[in-house]
């Protein structure tokens, strides 16, 4: 049995804690056996975006305190997952957590990625009954390389069309604190994500990133839609 360590993300443990918990029943009903300090509690990007690098610094060195003797990392948010590869060491580097920052990086995983590439277990009998359309996060796409993991995992599910939406590798305009501070033009990026996956016809749009997918929301019960948004991990524990 693989042991594994979970990461939840501030936004999921506060506002989509059904997302974790999930999460959680598909890495046991893949074997593994899962893990979760209760100390966690940021991987430091909100403040890294912000412009507080000191700060940052600080909640990074936490993080790798609290999983410092782990050997597997698995988060439901590719956003998490890479920042924690691509900028805890540029951000440590004239620290004395340089090398473990160096180790973590093949150590954390976005949920696709752990299931397809590592342990290779795609099919968990899901089923929905549902026209559904993907959003490539950035993070996902351009922080973890990750494209046809999700879409693997998709084509699992009993049930379930997908069908792709024109300019899907453009952001929703999300952002983090992008969406605070340049409000106007982030919700004109929600907006024509929204019209893209509206068009395909679809009733569902899926995710591995609930940040991306809040935003989406959002916007679309402000244009009082009837479209759903789902992460991919309440999707993979639907009809079981």
């Amino acid at each position: 049995m693989r042991k594994v360590h979970i990461f939840i993300p501030c936004f999921i443990d506060q506002l989509y804690p059904s997302v974790g918990f999930n999460m959680v029943k598909l890495l046991e009903k893949a074997g593994c056996e899962v893990s979760y300090n209760a100390n966690q509690t940021c991987c430091g990007q909100p403040a890294f975006n912000a412009g507080f690098r000191g700060e940052a610094k600080d909640v990074c060195i936490k993080f790798l305190e609290d999983f410092k003797n782990t050997e597997i990392i698995v988060t439901p948010s590719a956003s998490c997952a890479g920042f924690v590869k691509n900028y805890y060491v540029g951000l440590l580097e004239e620290t004395p957590y340089k090398h473990a920052a160096q180790k973590l990086r093949s150590k954390i995983f976005e949920l696709s990625d752990f299931l397809v590439n590592q342990i290779q277990f795609t099919d968990f009998g899901a089923e929905l009954k549902t026209l559904a359309t993907y959003h490539d996060s950035c993070a996902a796409l351009r922080e973890c390389k990750l494209k046809e993991e999700p879409r693997i995992l998709l084509g699992k599910v009993k049930g379930l069309e997908l069908k792709e939406m024109d300019d899907v590798e453009t952001c929703c305009g999300f952002g983090g604190t992008f969406a605070v501070k340049f409000e106007p033009i982030s919700v004109a990026m929600a907006d024509q994500k929204i019209h893209h996956a509206t068009a395909t016809g679809a009733e569902t749009l899926i995710s591995t990133d609930m940040s991306c997918l809040m935003h989406i929301d959002g916007c679309i019960k402000h244009q009082q839609k009837d479209f759903k948004v789902m992460h991919l991990a309440d999707v993979l524990t639907s009809g079981w």
